[in-house]
């Protein structure tokens, strides 16, 4: 099966922060994903971009804040997180890029 637009539309970006290096010590890699990506689609997608095996995918839904810039009110945008956990053995090198 080749990569679809829909799998680049599914992985936006990886999530590099000191809490998502450390998770990849326990073979897991974290990505911003699309609102309306299922877990399914979500281990389609990185499997067939990063030739990878998946085990597990976690999604975590981050509502945006409530903020103040020069006395305006705004608000940030509402992403969703996925926690991919690999098979043992495989690696993906998120520093790279698709």
């Amino acid at each position: 099966m080749a990569a679809t637009a829909r799998h680049y539309d599914t992985i936006l970006s990886p999530i590099i922060t000191e809490k998502a290096t450390l998770l990849s010590e326990q073979n897991k890699v974290v990505f911003r994903v699309a609102q309306d990506a299922s877990k399914d689609e979500i281990a389609a997608a990185v499997e067939e971009l990063f030739k990878v095996k998946v085990t597990k995918v976690n999604t975590i839904n981050v509502l945006g804040k409530t903020k103040r810039f020069r006395g305006v009110k705004g608000k940030r945008e509402d992403i969703k997180k996925a926690i991919v956990t690999l098979a043992e053995g495989q690696s993906i090198d998120i520093t790279t890029g698709l």
